[in-house]
């Protein structure tokens, strides 16, 4: 999603596989996709058991953990001046259950759910 967005702002050209490929968001996308969540905010523990690719660790039932995926677009990084300072993140609290998740999380995402709550403000 990130990076067709990028690609339909023209701040990245190609397609949406390639760009993921060879990582040409990352001027945009400084973090990784989440952190644990537990006894504070931000709990401690490793991502990785090793150095190799596929060491990652494997999320297991019980675990809790943010998917907020953020996007910032600062001066200097070939963003248009109309573009400058503008940031979107967009966090989700998960549990990881025995057949998939629950998403805590039921903030409004697109812009006919935003404009909805916005006409009731």
């Amino acid at each position: 999603v990130l990076s067709q967005g990028l690609i339909d702002l023209k701040l990245l050209s190609g397609s949406v596989d390639g760009a993921i490929e060879s990582a040409a968001y990352k001027p945009w996308y400084m973090h990784r996709t989440g952190h644990w969540l537990g006894l504070d905010v931000h709990d401690a523990g490793e991502y990785k058991t090793g150095s190799a690719e596929e060491d990652w660790v494997r999320l297991l039932p019980g675990m809790t953990l943010t998917v907020e995926p953020g996007l910032y677009l600062r001066p200097g990084s070939g963003v248009p001046e109309h573009l400058h300072g503008i940031g979107v993140r967009i966090e989700d609290d998960v549990l990881v259950t025995g057949d998939g998740c629950l998403t805590y999380t039921n903030a409004p995402r697109t812009v006919a759910e935003i404009e909805e709550v916005m006409r009731h403000e």
